[in-house]
């Protein structure tokens, strides 16, 4: 997604009037595909979807499986599922970024996906500023006070660090605290197996 250019938004349910009822609701403001089942959503999925709205229960490939493959992809993907399976302990172990109770009304999925935007949004402004920041960390140990001042690189270095510190207090301005557990739902989830 640019800054120009609406967000993409994949729909995926296996039944057609369902996916077809969202994508109407939504494609006033994103832009919108659907996927009947999990392996159309398979096929569908690449790197210009920004958020997925996913129903579990499917046959053939579930959605469960779809969400599995989006997070090997290692695709920047927000994954909301949305399905009328009652949530149980399993979820704990799935790698989706927020989960909705069917029925969902228009409120709902407008919110759902401009709170994963923002919470997307935010991570790669993070990440951004984070290589930004390991640069200037560098070139500061390394190189005398004199040389920094006078270098044009560093100088537009400090002022794009500067402009993303700007652009992430905005950000954070706008969260509410679905916002917050959407962007640091990963804290939450640290791999286990580092620790083991």
């Amino acid at each position: 997604m640019s800054e120009t250019e609406p967000a993409t938004v994949l729909v995926v349910d296996d039944e057609p009037d369902v996916a077809d009822a969202y994508a109407a609701q939504l494609n006033s403001e994103f832009i919108v595909a659907t996927a009947y089942g999990g392996q159309e959503a398979l096929d569908k999925l690449d790197v210009s979807v920004d958020v997925v709205l996913l129903d579990r229960r499917m046959p053939g490939v579930s959605g469960d499986e779809v969400l599995e493959v989006i997070r090997e992809r290692d695709l920047s993907i927000r994954v909301a599922m949305v399905t009328a399976v009652d949530p149980d302990f399993d979820i704990i172990e799935m790698p989706f970024d927020d989960y909705i109770i069917k029925p969902v009304s228009r409120d709902e999925l407008f919110e759902t996906i401009d709170r994963l935007l923002r919470a997307g949004t935010y991570e790669e402004q993070m990440r951004r500023y984070y290589a930004l920041s390991a640069k200037h960390a560098t070139l500061s140990a390394n190189k005398p006070e004199s040389e920094l001042a006078g270098n044009e690189q560093f100088q537009q270095l400090e002022e794009e660090m500067e402009s993303l510190r700007d652009s992430l207090d905005e950000t954070v301005e706008e969260f509410d605290d679905d916002d917050f557990v959407a962007a640091f739902r990963d804290l939450a989830r640290p791999p286990l197996e580092h620790f083991e």
